[in-house]
């Protein structure tokens, strides 16, 4: 890892990517509790605007794009970003380069619907609050945060510091329902936390 939180993905991407490979983290499937969270809501976009944190090569994006939502895919890495426009089959997806730490001033409170798998494990525990409250920050008022991290015990200690995902105590977790956003329903689905939290 680099000494930024963020700056190991576009070196790893980018040679996956030369290698005609993907990261371990890919699927080609969107994430089976994301699609039965959605399917249980009967969640539709009708145009309303979403956006998937961390979107990788686009395979969530995908699928809530597939809702009908207007749909910002998002990464900070530049590969990322680019694999996942090629991949697209929805004219409703675009993707874009985007820092949790810089993010546009555009983008807050923006959004109808926040999807967040995966990533906030993947950063060192010093920066997960600030990254958090980033991610909150995109949820418009009324807005959903559908959210999904590798659960930890809190008294489990993490894996080593060089050796990512760290997953989430419940404490951490919960922090995405820190006001303005308040929690609707968080669950242990083993191995993973799973959590809707409503601005």
């Amino acid at each position: 890892m680099t000494g930024e939180p963020t700056g190991w993905f576009e070196p790893l991407y980018a040679a996956r990517a030369a290698a005609g490979d993907a990261p371990p983290w890919h699927s080609d499937q969107a994430r089976p509790l994301l699609v039965e969270w959605a399917t249980a809501q009967g969640l539709r976009g009708e145009g309303r605007r979403a956006a998937v944190v961390g979107a990788g090569l686009g395979t969530d994006a995908e699928y809530v794009a597939s809702l009908g939502f207007d749909t910002l895919g998002f990464d900070v890495s530049p590969t990322a970003v680019r694999l996942a426009g090629e991949r697209s089959t929805h004219p409703n997806a675009r993707y874009e380069v985007g820092d949790l730490f810089a993010l546009p001033s555009d983008w807050l409170g923006a959004f109808d619907l926040v999807v967040e798998i995966w990533t906030v494990q993947a950063l060192p525990v010093d920066v997960r609050a600030e990254a958090t409250a980033a991610i909150a920050s995109l949820v418009a008022p009324g807005g959903r945060l559908f959210a999904m991290a590798w659960a930890r015990a809190d008294d489990a200690p993490l894996p080593p510091p060089d050796d990512p995902p760290w997953p989430l105590t419940r404490a951490e977790f919960d922090a995405f329902g820190a006001p303005p956003l308040r929690p609707v329903e968080v669950a242990l689905v083993d191995p993973c936390w799973r959590g809707e939290f409503l601005r």
